[in-house]
């Protein structure tokens, strides 16, 4: 959020902390069970319920009939068409074409929040939450916590590469799953000065796997690792990255890399020079992240309190509430099968049809 257009009130870094604080507190008392396979009930007959929630913010556009406190954090529809929205404090929502639903699953803690999801070429849809990683693999939900191998139960970070491994970055570590077993992957000892870690220095908030083989781990306050033929590089302030506190990342069709940071904006990297365009001037806002490349190639990105921006290719257009963004804080951005893009702000869910921006509900009564 801004004051005044220019000096920010709520720094998101200062807020993902109190939200991982209530989550955590949240689970005070609670007996620790082992992980289950857990069956979604619902009934169709009925009509969805009205949960009409407290909100941690004030809701302009539709939280999902009420079930999002906070906000939706990552957004993504399967190969079978259905929506699934991972939220910041009340698990996991889905649409099927037919009901909108919390998922009923049996879990450690009250709050839960999920921060990644994934599909397999099987078509099992599996979810990085702060209370294990779970897979759904269309009949049921199986939960895997640290009682089964995983390093730890918060997690952030969760790709598949192309061998089907999934790659899960916890505040304890990395952990890479097979499908039957866990086991971890250890990071050099390279060390940036001073580092400033948020949450973890063994976190990694995010993995990419580029077209070469090459993955790229995103850490909590240490810079930038890359992985290929067991050999690491350390990427850091020193030689490229505006700012070891990274935050995302992206590879898009030409073969670009696309850094987001929390204090140094955002950079492409063409795999010869970075090119900062917060320092450049052409982007405001040092907090850059939710990178999404769209169907048409455009790349898409939040700047902290400065709405999104789209790049065509040759040019940089800001959109904020004054387009009809919801809120000029964008939590996630997500583009669906019929072509949208959605937006999880702090105050709901923005559409836009490549004309303008709406109410999701607006654009799909089913959100409402």
């Amino acid at each position: 959020m801004i004051n005044s257009g220019s000096k920010r009130i709520i720094n998101s870094r200062n807020l993902m902390l109190l939200l991982l604080t209530l989550l955590m507190t949240s689970c005070n008392g609670q007996v620790k069970e082992k992980p289950k396979d857990v069956r979604v009930e619902k009934e169709l007959s009925k009509p969805p319920l009205l949960f009409n929630q407290s909100t941690t913010f004030p809701q302009i556009h539709t939280n999902l009939n009420g079930m999002v406190s906070q906000f939706v954090r990552t957004m993504y529809q399967d190969t079978k068409g259905n929506y699934w929205f991972g939220t910041n404090a009340n698990g996991i929502i889905r649409y099927d074409g037919q009901t909108l639903e919390k998922m009923n699953l049996e879990q450690k803690y009250k709050s839960m929040a999920v921060r990644e999801i994934v599909e397999d070429k099987k078509g099992n849809i599996w979810f990085g939450t702060s209370s294990g990683l779970v897979k759904y693999d269309g009949k049921k939900f199986t939960t895997y916590s640290t009682e089964v191998g995983l390093q730890n139960d918060e997690i952030w970070g969760v790709t598949i590469d192309k061998k089907g491994v999934i790659w899960v970055g916890t505040i304890g570590g990395i952990s890479l799953f097979d499908g039957e077993r866990f086991s971890p992957f250890t990071l050099p000892n390279n060390k940036v000065e001073n580092p400033q870690h948020m949450l973890s220095d063994k976190l990694i908030f995010k993995f990419l796997e580029d077209k070469n083989g090459t993955m790229w781990l995103v850490t909590d306050g240490n810079g930038i690792f890359k992985y290929n033929k067991k050999e690491f590089t350390h990427l850091t302030n020193k030689n490229g990255l505006t700012d070891n506190n990274t935050a995302d990342i992206l590879e898009d069709k030409q073969g670009n890399i696309w850094i987001g940071t929390f204090n140094g904006g955002v950079s492409k990297f063409d795999g010869k020079t970075f090119n900062n365009f917060t320092k450049d001037g052409i982007i405001k806002g040092p907090e850059t992240y939710n990178f999404y490349e769209d169907k048409k190639g455009n790349i898409w990105f939040s700047a902290e309190g400065f709405g999104v921006y789209r790049y065509d290719g040759t040019k940089f257009t800001q959109f904020t509430t004054e387009n009809g963004l919801t809120s000029n804080v964008v939590q996630s951005i997500f583009q669906d099968q019929k072509g949208q893009l959605w937006f999880g702000t702090w105050q709901g869910i923005s559409i836009y049809d490549n004309k303008k921006f709406s109410n999701a509900k607006d654009k799909e009564p089913w959100t409402n």
